[in-house]
């Protein structure tokens, strides 16, 4: 009998943490449903690509989520309290033509263990969607804290 309760807890175990790496992993995925409208701009004077959120994306909002990927410095290489935090490595990212508006987000953190680094890294912070201020990214992420650097 014990060993059997034992069996039970190990594969729940592994279960809700399978269930964990599953949701952190598919952070980005899920941030990529988005669909865009046009919207005429009367500041710049044409039509703009405005988001529209699906509403997995809008249930995400004000909740704290984790996310894996690379910071893009703003400013310098030091310590990071506002940066830009891509699905993709610099090369790659959607400032250099490689990947669409929904693979960044800005990030604000007073975390003094974020700094720069070219590997991936976990973060986790509370997410704000942006559709209409276009001097902004899609993505916020508030509070930031650093989980975990990866190899």
């Amino acid at each position: 009998m014990k060993k059997a309760t034992i069996l039970i807890a190990l594969i729940i175990s592994s279960i809700t943490l399978f269930a964990q790496e599953q949701k952190k992993e598919n952070t980005w995925k899920t941030l990529a449903k988005i669909t865009f409208k046009q919207e005429y701009d009367e500041l710049m004077g044409f039509d703009i690509d405005v988001p529209v959120f699906s509403q997995t994306v809008k249930d995400l909002e004000g909740q704290e989520v984790e996310v894996e990927g690379y910071i893009i410095p703003v400013e310098g290489y030091k310590q990071q309290s506002n940066f830009v935090f891509s699905a993709y490595p610099y090369i790659m990212c959607f400032f250099c033509g490689g990947a669409g508006p929904e693979t960044v987000m800005e990030v604000n953190s007073d975390d003094k263990k974020l700094t720069y680094t070219s590997k991936p890294i976990v973060i986790k912070g509370v997410l704000k969607l942006n559709s209409g201020d276009i001097n902004k990214l899609m993505y916020t992420l508030n509070d930031a804290v650093l989980v975990s650097t990866k190899k």
